[in-house]
């Protein structure tokens, strides 16, 4: 089946911001923009677990316990995400790295799995990774997941309102084509807030 024509641009968009922030977390090198190499060296455990400031949400081990504010740690295996229902904390807490790569590789994968899989797949069945090495993993399987799902979408899929049914945001109620936008800007907008948390991460105690 031929990409259609709408479709090209956002899937492009997709794998070259999961490239970058891939390159971003696995180096050796991420292209900094402006055509310039930056180095970029593995991302460790420490720095995949770094609690930045008091009071971090995070992912953590279930015989833990959720982390303050939090009230659930969602997800299957030994290891959940912190979480609240809603109405959530105000302001929200602040977020580790390793919390926003799993909330990524999550809607990933659950919503490759309500557009194209079995439609059935819940946070409580996402398997959230406690290292960075099966969390980088992780987050490519995700990534490929939902790409297979949109080179599936042909152009009336793409203006089907609920084609994708992930009951955790508005798909049920969007044509296809916005869930894809969405989830664009999520790759886009946490691969910036993860590459700050490596800079920051980088410089921590004025080390540079």
């Amino acid at each position: 089946m031929d990409t259609p024509a709408r479709l090209i641009p956002l899937l492009d968009q997709f794998d070259w911001a999961c490239e970058r922030l891939t390159n971003r977390l696995t180096g050796p090198f991420v292209d900094s923009g402006n055509g310039t190499d930056v180095e970029a060296p593995v991302l460790t455990d420490e720095e995949y677990l770094w609690e930045p400031v008091p009071g971090c949400w995070s992912v953590r081990r279930h015989s833990a316990g959720p982390g303050q504010g939090a009230t659930v740690l969602t997800g299957a295996g030994e290891w959940g995400r912190d979480t609240a229902p809603f109405p959530h904390p105000s302001p929200p807490p602040f977020t580790t790295l390793a919390w926003r790569l799993s909330h990524l590789s999550e809607l990933l994968v659950l919503r490759a799995d309500h557009t194209a899989g079995n439609h059935t797949m819940t946070r409580g069945e996402y398997h959230v990774r406690g290292d960075a090495a099966g969390a980088l993993a992780d987050f490519g399987a995700s990534a490929a997941a939902w790409r297979a799902a949109l080179l599936g979408a042909d152009d009336a899929a793409l203006d089907t309102v609920g084609h994708s049914t992930y009951p955790y945001g508005s798909d049920p109620e969007d044509p296809f084509l916005d869930t894809v936008w969405w989830v664009n800007q999520e790759v886009l907008h946490h691969g910036a807030e993860i590459a700050l948390l490596r800079d920051l991460y980088r410089v921590r105690g004025g080390l540079a």
